[in-house]
């Protein structure tokens, strides 16, 4: 019995490395290649190199020359206009200590004890002496907004100046409104120095 059995697993094995044979026979060999006329043998599909790139560009006419580079020529040296703002406020204010100063030297004495001369030299140009104090504090706001903060200290020279200026301009209108009446010599001259001090904390 054990012979027939080991006979039987003997022949089964050989019957079925012979049927196996003959099924790998029957079947054709497997191609891996291309079939000719395909998409993926033409030039469209070849492997892309800068190369390739630099062709196609040339061919459709997308490659340009570079632009030619212009270098520009340095502009003339800025010159600042001959009248600013900042130019006028300053201006402004050495000519308002000048007239002050004239004011005071055309002050009449009146000797004689009657009431002071409402017309004359010393009248109109303590008038323009205050219109030019006007025009300084005016012209100085225009050109140094942006430099006063109230957050900084009162003794900012800034601040100061600005201040300083504008008591000045303020006196000095008061004292136009007062004369010729006593007192309005004082007012003036306080208001000259006043802008005399402002002046000097920002020359």
């Amino acid at each position: 019995m054990k012979r027939r059995g080991k006979f039987c697993n003997i022949a089964a094995g050989i019957s079925l490395l012979a049927l196996s044979g003959i099924v790998y026979a029957g079947d054709k060999v497997l191609n891996l290649s291309l079939p000719p006329g395909s998409d993926f043998q033409t030039e469209k599909f070849q492997p892309l190199t800068s190369q390739s790139f630099r062709l196609a560009a040339n061919e459709g006419g997308m490659v340009q020359d570079p632009a030619p580079v212009s270098f520009a020529t340095p502009d003339a040296k800025f010159q600042e206009p001959w009248m600013t703002i900042n130019k006028a406020h300053k201006y402004l204010g050495l000519g308002t200590l000048a007239l002050v100063g004239l004011t005071a030297m055309t002050a009449p004495d009146n000797e004689g004890g009657g009431p002071p001369p409402t017309t004359g030299t010393h009248q109109s140009l303590g008038r323009t002496t205050a219109a030019m104090a006007v025009a300084t504090v005016a012209t100085g706001l225009l050109a140094h907004w942006d430099d006063i903060y109230l957050e900084d200290s009162f003794f900012d020279p800034d601040k100061m100046h600005a201040a300083l200026g504008t008591l000045g301009a303020l006196s000095m209108l008061y004292a136009v409104s007062i004369a010729p009446r006593g007192g309005h010599s004082s007012a003036g001259i306080a208001g000259g120095i006043a802008m005399g001090v402002a002046i000097k904390l920002t020359w």
